[in-house]
């Protein structure tokens, strides 16, 4: 097997076409300098120069060989540097998942933000409910989630994002949107109700369920994400409990009123990751949200 010296030597005489003038470049003597080249035609089995004692050329076998070996040497001239910019976190892959409602909400924001400060990072997205980015954080498929508590504190360092109101949605025109002074239960009694589904939205049926006392026989749909909800919503089906930012999908036909007091600042979003995770640029987006970060 040939060596990166035997390389280094071999462009040096190809591009010099003269044993001395490339010595001189590599500041050696020219016996070693032609028994690295020796080496080398003997390791690959071919004549890559003919020469004698006035010329040097390259053979065909040798030109093709000079550009296979200047993109070597391009490589591992690159790669120290490549390692030490990985190992330090400046460059690298991380991987986030996200729920839906967080994909309208200040996912785009967060993705700039780690940009911005770490541009040689290459961030790769996943949309998962927060039970999956969970699972994929411990398995080591994820690196980041933009999830919903509750989650393992002893698994998970956590940060939060987003504490935002929980809101109805309703319908353009409904009466609700009369009331004044935020809407509770009593304004709720009757009215049809899309609710969240105990099963694929767990975290906004449990926090819902914990803040109002919902009547199931008010519910007449039972959906899993939030656009589904203001979709409904829109088309006149009933009202729906939705975090404030999905005022962002800038739906027509659609409001959102404010809820009793108890509802604000409720629906939390934490980025979360592994405690365990080795990989070096997921430690930079952390010190890049204590540094001082808008999150």
């Amino acid at each position: 097997m040939f060596t990166l010296d035997q390389i280094r030597c071999f462009v040096a005489v190809a591009e010099e076409l003269h044993f001395g003038r490339a010595a001189e470049r590599l500041q050696m003597t020219q016996p070693p300098l032609s028994r690295q080249i020796q080496k080398l035609e003997r390791s690959l089995q071919v004549t890559l120069l003919n020469r004698d004692h006035r010329n040097v050329e390259l053979t065909a076998a040798g030109q093709a060989f000079l550009a296979e070996s200047r993109e070597l040497l391009a490589a591992a001239d690159r790669a120290p540097v490549a390692a030490r910019s990985i190992a330090s976190g400046q460059e690298g892959v991380v991987r986030i998942g996200f729920t839906a409602a967080a994909g309208f909400g200040v996912l785009g924001e967060l993705l700039t933000s780690i940009s911005e400060a770490l541009p040689r990072i290459t961030l790769e997205l996943s949309e998962l409910v927060s039970r999956q980015q969970a699972a994929a954080l411990l398995e080591g498929s994820l690196d980041l989630g933009l999830a919903r508590p509750p989650f393992d504190g002893e698994a998970f360092e956590s940060h939060l994002l987003l504490a935002e109101d929980l809101v109805l949605a309703v319908p353009s025109g409904h009466p609700l949107g009369e009331i004044r002074g935020g809407i509770g239960e009593e304004e709720l009694r009757g009215v049809p109700l899309i609710m969240h589904s105990p099963l694929t939205a767990r975290y906004f049926y449990d926090l819902i369920v914990r803040l109002f006392p919902v009547d199931h026989g008010q519910v007449v749909h039972t959906v899993g994400q939030i656009t589904t909800m203001v979709a409904l919503v829109r088309a006149g089906r009933g009202v729906a409990f939705v975090p404030a930012s999905a005022r962002l999908l800038g739906v027509d036909g659609v409001q959102y009123l404010d809820l009793t007091a108890q509802a604000r600042g409720t629906v939390q979003l934490h980025l979360i990751w592994n405690q365990r995770s080795a990989n070096p640029a997921l430690q930079r987006v952390p010190d890049l949200l204590d540094a001082g970060s808008e999150w």
